[in-house]
């Protein structure tokens, strides 16, 4: 392909209206910066809100959609991880500028991942699964790289959301307990990554794929696909990361006022987080569900359950990092009754992804536990 022709493909009109929507925001933001310096009238609060918060919806699209991009050159389960991680930093980075913006915001990182932990393994997962078992008669995931990520999970959330309430003060780790915690994340995150793209990225693919991976049917190296199509790969990172840049100078501004409007509600805390992770999580739902139409079950797995461990694997460790480096108090600790409905939550992905077959029954259940968590977060 010609450099003319290249640059036509990755750069397409979609592409330029997405930069040039959310760099167009962020200077009329600056421009409009001593006009919003003061208390607003709560229409212009909302009506700013929307925007900022529709200009970031469409920069994550323009995300996932060239993370995506990335997914189909290099395969499963390297593509799939690109995507995850990219969703994964878009959500550290909302959270880090609640943090640093004003007010106290001592739950946010819980409530935050809280969210996105129902959102995926129950909203989410549910709806793919009745679309996909609307369609397809047999739907299956790979079993193993399945029960790798409900290990993980199993592990990280507890990290999360049980130790702090034994090993913290109300419900914070203290000091040295949070770097050994930031510690052992990392490493295990790590040692899981290298895994999962080196000895075992087979228990990552489809079924079928899989099969064919470990007998003779050839295969084409990452390694490889990098060379052939480097000046395509290079090019799509580069128009990720300036997709992603709006995203983190918008978010300051996002979240000042997001505090300011759920204030004035007296809203729930938590709902600030669940706004957070369903803003995140909005474009990557989509390509969930239509994998779910074209009966990849184990993409779902990688994109679900392979976000939600880069979710925990990344933020945990970063909000954590921000509240030693700034003296913040970083609440983890979560309630009783959370904790009763994630235990459930994960209890249930070991029965749903663990059947021969799966099917609309199991997604409808989840879709259950989620309205529960809605009705949690109210109470």
């Amino acid at each position: 392909m010609t450099r003319s022709g290249l640059l036509h493909s990755v750069l397409t009109r979609s592409a330029i209206v997405r930069l040039i929507l959310g760099w167009g925001s962020f200077v009329l933001l600056l421009a409009l910066g001593p006009l919003l310096s003061g208390p607003l009238p709560t229409i212009t609060l909302w009506l700013a809100l929307a925007v900022i918060v529709a200009v970031i919806s469409v920069c994550a699209f323009g995300v996932v959609i060239e993370a995506e991009h990335l997914a189909h050159r290099l395969g499963d389960p390297y593509g799939t991880l690109v995507l995850t991680l990219s969703i994964a930093a878009i959500e550290v980075i909302l959270i880090a500028a609640v943090m640093l913006g004003p007010g106290e915001h001592q739950t946010i990182a819980r409530d935050s991942v809280m969210a996105v932990s129902m959102i995926i393994m129950n909203l989410v997962i549910g709806v793919a699964l009745i679309a996909g078992g609307m369609r397809h008669a047999e739907l299956r995931a790979n079993r193993t790289g399945v029960s790798t990520y409900l290990g993980m999970l199993v592990v990280l959330l507890a990290v999360a959301f049980a130790f702090p309430a034994f090993l913290g003060d109300d419900g914070a780790y203290p000091p040295a307990a949070a770097i050994t915690m930031v510690v052992l994340v990392v490493l295990l995150y790590a040692f899981f990554l290298l895994r999962q793209t080196g000895a075992q990225k087979t228990d990552f693919q489809e079924v079928d794929a899989a099969r064919d991976a470990r007998g003779d049917a050839p295969r084409v190296s990452a390694m490889a696909v990098m060379a052939e199509h480097r000046a395509e790969l290079i090019a799509r990172v580069l128009l990720l990361l300036a997709l992603v840049l709006p995203i983190v100078l918008l978010s300051h501004d996002m979240a000042t006022l997001l505090d300011d409007g759920l204030s004035r509600l007296g809203a729930p805390v938590a709902l600030s987080g669940i706004l957070i992770a369903m803003i995140v999580f909005l474009p990557e739902t989509i390509t969930t569900v239509r994998a779910a139409l074209g009966g990849e079950m184990q993409r779902v797995s990688n994109l679900c359950h392979g976000a939600l461990v880069s979710t925990a694997g990344l933020t945990i460790p970063a909000v954590l990092t921000i509240g030693l480096l700034t003296g913040q108090t970083v609440l983890l600790a979560e309630s009783p009754v959370n904790l009763l409905l994630l235990g459930l939550t994960l209890l249930l992905t070991m029965a749903t992804f663990g059947a021969r077959r799966l099917n609309p029954l199991h997604g409808a259940t989840h879709l259950l536990l989620f309205v529960l968590y809605v009705f949690s977060v109210f109470a």
